[in-house]
């Protein structure tokens, strides 16, 4: 097949063969991962099926795999690769119709090693330059001509205009181009919690034609950190052998991404999409929820039954106040908010890393919509656990609060706002759609459940705090704003009632939250602060400056330790919540029961109200935030309405006599100029 013509000219089946195609036959080297793709058998397959419809080209590039994978077997300087029974349909590249061949022993082809051969190989560069916006990363690897992968990436995401950013010079400049990001998108860098990526150049560059690499702002012309690029390098080419999984989905003009798989987690709340891509699973959780609320999604921590305990989920959220979106990976070793190693807690807290990475983010109309990606299989077999391709997983979900400032984290959900049945998602299936409705078509409730009267307690010097149900819509929810856990305070048998105090007075509260530190979600300490969430033992250090007036004293170091742990009572459903039956507190009150540890007794904490006391504090839960709600402070002698509701003490006013007369003559006028002489006052 393969000849010469007269003045010496090659030809391959009747057709003259260009520069091109000799560079093609040509025995490539570079294929370094052959041997770990195919074994000798398989290349045999490989060779065996090519038909008629394969370019001749192609041919002789798997001929030239099969003979460097031969080679790399081989021990000897030397060597050769065949196959029996090899059958070959070659079509030239030109029109020509071409002969079936067929070899009962064919020779691909043979090459020498030599003893000395250095192989281009991948090249480890210093970690990005820390400059700016807590960008670091682990030292970066070059390991093609096209290829960076960048291993524990930080970069808190809050550069309006942030990209991969590649070019010449000595250092960064605005005269670089942009690099798409992991999934081979060119949105602004979302943020980076220690993900380790992989990005490539495009097509017209190699990293033979530029000098560095850089996360650059293109909005304010600011380099937030860059490597640079020796010359030095003897890379393997980019031949297709590091294969990077990029986005095989897109997007609808509202910036949601299209995947054809969806489940309704929760109805008319929660939604999740998904979509396997290589070795990731991107997911999409959309969710009818407030801006100061989380999804959760992920794995049961038991494959037969539902539990949250030992779940394996992304918590995806938006920060209003930052405007940035997260998506997060934690383990579930308790259902209480993470206190040191024990509860919900981010697998970074545990030793492990944030395998979720952020991929979008969109918030409107009442719906957040997150969109993140998370390996099928990771490193950490304790904190981790793979996500089965073609068997069902049983999977959970949840909507809960967000606390904290300097760091949003979640917060304990109540029951109703979590998965109950079972969910089982084949997550490597195809058109698996059950959502009949998209979130963003179904209207808010107007029908809402109305609000209990806010309890209050006047002219009271003992207070008894125990724990019960937050009251679901009818509740704390609907008299605080904020969400709540599972339980709250009753204080002397009201839920979260507003005290009001006198300064320079004592009073004492008898605390039956718990003493036990160990039992999960029956330890509340309770003690007076300035802060509307509480829960001091769970913040985070920066976030500390909530002002402790009673409950906690701290050690000579300066660590916290709560001196009102009593014995636990917690009242509990007769039978089930039934909070939105129940038109009255009193009613929903008589439907639960006393429940108290046989032993112990109550702490008492006496708490003398100081002059300098602001006006307004609250009673909480040391390990829980959104448990307790307000004490007025007041002066003495402040005066109260026969309702029992605070105001101030009446006002004497001396009118002059020239406005008592103009009060017999025009009463109207002389009720405005009263009322005009008061808010002088």
């Amino acid at each position: 097949m393969r000849a010469n013509t007269a003045d010496g000219r090659e030809t391959f089946g009747g057709r003259e063969l260009g520069r091109q195609d000799a560079l093609s036959l040509k025995p490539i080297l570079y294929l370094r991962r052959a041997q770990n793709l195919y074994g000798n058998s398989q290349l045999c397959r490989i060779m065996r099926n090519i038909s008629t419809n394969v370019n001749l080209l192609d041919i002789l590039f798997s001929v030239f795999v099969i003979v460097y994978a031969r080679a790399s077997f081989s021990s000897s300087s030397s060597s050769s690769f065949s196959c029996s029974r090899a059958v070959i349909n070659l079509r030239p590249l030109g029109n020509d119709k071409s002969l079936l061949t067929k070899y009962d022993s064919v020779n691909f082809g043979d090459v020498y090693i030599p003893n000395d051969l250095n192989p281009p190989k991948s090249r480890e560069l210093p970690e990005f330059k820390r400059l700016a916006h807590g960008l670091r990363s682990g030292n970066i690897t070059i390991m093609d001509a096209r290829t960076f992968y960048i291993p524990n990436l930080h970069y808190d995401g809050l550069g309006p205009d942030a990209y991969f950013f590649v070019g010449n010079g000595s250092e960064p400049s605005p005269h670089g181009i942009k690099l798409p990001n992991e999934i081979g998108s060119l949105e602004p860098l979302k943020g980076y919690q220690g993900e380790d990526i992989e990005i490539q150049l495009p097509k017209s560059l190699t990293v033979h034609s530029i000098d560095w690499l850089a996360v650059w702002c293109v909005q304010h012309t600011h380099n937030f950190g860059h490597v640079i690029i020796p010359d030095d390098l003897d890379v393997p080419p980019a031949l297709g052998q590091t294969k990077i999984t990029t986005s095989s989905t897109t997007q609808d003009p509202e910036g949601h991404w299209e995947m054809n798989n969806c489940r309704e987690l929760m109805p008319g709340r929660l939604h999740v999409n998904w979509e396997v891509q290589g070795d990731w699973l991107q997911v999409q959780l959309t969710g009818k929820i407030k801006d100061d609320q989380y999804m959760a999604f992920g794995l049961s921590g038991n494959p037969n039954i539902v539990t949250m305990i030992g779940g394996d989920v992304v918590v995806a959220f938006y920060d209003r106040e930052k405007n940035t979106f997260h998506a997060e990976d934690y383990y579930l070793l308790a259902t209480m908010e993470c206190r040191g190693k024990n509860g919900v807690c981010q697998d970074e807290l545990l030793g492990g890393r944030n395998d979720a990475v952020l991929v979008s983010g969109t918030r409107r109309n009442g719906v957040s919509c997150i969109v993140y990606r998370r390996p099928m299989q990771t490193n950490e077999a304790i904190n981790d656990r793979a996500v089965p391709l073609d068997e069902e997983a049983l999977v959970i979900a949840a909507i809960g609060p967000l606390f904290g400032t300097v760091a949003r984290r979640p917060g304990a959900h109540s029951s109703s706002d979590m998965t109950k049945n079972e969910i089982r998602i084949t997550f490597g299936s195809k058109n698996d759609n059950t959502c009949a409705t998209s979130l963003y078509n179904i209207d808010d409730d107007d029908e809402s459940l109305s609000a209990w009267p806010p309890n209050i307690i006047i002219g009271k010097n003992q207070f008894v705090a125990r724990l019960g149900p937050s009251g679901g819509e009818r509740g704390y929810k609907a008299i605080t704003g904020h969400f709540a856990g599972d339980v709250v305070w009753y204080i002397n048998d009201k839920l979260i009632p507003e005290i009001y105090v006198e300064r320079k007075q004592t009073y004492t509260f008898i605390v039956e939250g718990g003493n036990d530190p160990n039992k999960v979600g029956h330890y509340h300490p309770l003690y007076i602060t300035d802060s509307p969430e509480g829960g001091f033992g769970q913040i985070l250090d920066a976030e500390k400056n909530q002002r402790v007036f009673a409950g906690i004293v701290f050690d000579s170091e300066g660590y916290p330790l709560p001196t009102t742990a009593g014995r636990y009572c917690e009242w509990k459903f007769r039978s089930y919540d039934r909070s939105s039956e129940m038109e009255t507190f009193d009613a929903f009150f008589d439907s639960l029961k006393l429940s108290c540890e046989d032993d112990g007794k109550g702490a008492i904490l006496n708490w003398t109200v100081l002059e300098e006391t602001p006006d307004t504090v609250y009673y909480q839960s040391y390990s829980q935030p959104n448990v307790g709600w307000k004490i007025h402070v007041v002066d003495p002698g402040y005066k109260f309405n026969d309702d029992k509701s605070a105001a101030p003490a009446i006002i004497a006013v001396n009118l002059p006599l020239w406005t008592m007369m103009t009060l017999r003559l025009f009463p109207a006028y002389a009720v405005g100029r009263i009322f005009t002489i008061i808010g002088l006052l």
